[in-house]
């Protein structure tokens, strides 16, 4: 997607949210969250927009403030840090230098495609808190999936053991027609790359829709039950899928 692209989904996603944290229980437990309630989500999240406006703003890496407290009315708040983000990424110029933490260019740019996707996978987290049903769009799945493992992959050891590879493994998308290979160390200069045919390279096949894709990889469900089919080498999948992949 283009920026504009990115920021007109960024202000459908923020304004879901803002709905969900105004009518939630903001006691409500968040599944896969360990023991953050919908209130704790909503303030990680505005502080979230808040931490990378300024970013967007000077192109600098800023600390994580995530603890500051909004006001009484917590949607309102919110809002206000969402406005924040949107306004800093409208005024910016993509193409201008920025800090970030993955292997993604260090340009503005980078940063209109991560609020997309840390609202919507935040997105979904509320409404299961809220008890209601929210479906990633495949196109933004898809889109959430290359950018962890193009762009957080290369970079995990940062924060976790990086999961192991043992045989080449190519995650495809059934519903939006993407792949992506996934190549054991020493293979390739990037854990991640595309090829004219990567079927051809793959040691296993890992095959489910965009959305069962991202949410494994954030994991947001587990790999049993989640519709997805292994063929070629299950273990060796299994092994690699179990991650983590992201911060």
């Amino acid at each position: 997607m283009t920026p504009d692209e990115y920021l007109e989904r960024l202000r459908e996603l923020t304004a879901g949210f803002a709905r969900v944290a105004s009518t939630g229980d903001p006691t409500a437990a968040v599944p896969c969250c360990g023991d953050w309630r919908l209130r704790d989500l909503v303030v990680h999240l505005g502080n979230v927009h808040r931490w990378a406006a300024g970013i967007v703003r000077t192109g600098d890496p800023a600390p994580q403030i995530f603890e500051a407290e909004p006001g009484p009315d917590l949607a309102a708040w919110y809002r206000e840090s969402a406005e924040d983000l949107i306004e800093a990424l409208r005024e910016a110029s993509p193409e201008d230098g920025a800090w970030n933490f993955t292997a993604a260019g260090k340009t503005k740019a980078f940063w209109y495609r991560r609020q997309v996707h840390e609202t919507a996978v935040h997105l979904l987290d509320a409404h299961r808190a809220a008890g209601t049903e929210y479906t990633l769009d495949p196109s933004v799945a898809a889109d959430g999936v290359d950018e962890v493992l193009l762009g957080m992959l290369p970079k995990v050891k940062r924060w976790h053991t990086p999961p192991t590879v043992t045989v080449p493994v190519l995650l495809k998308t059934s519903d939006t027609g993407h792949a992506w290979l996934i190549t054991p160390p020493g293979e390739t200069d990037v854990p991640g790359s595309r090829q004219a045919d990567p079927a051809e390279a793959a040691g296993a096949v890992v095959a489910g829709t965009a959305e069962a894709l991202d949410l494994l990889l954030w994991q947001r469900i587990e790999l049993d039950g989640a519709g997805i089919e292994i063929t070629g080498d299950a273990a060796a999948a299994k092994t690699f899928l179990s991650g983590p992949f992201t911060p």
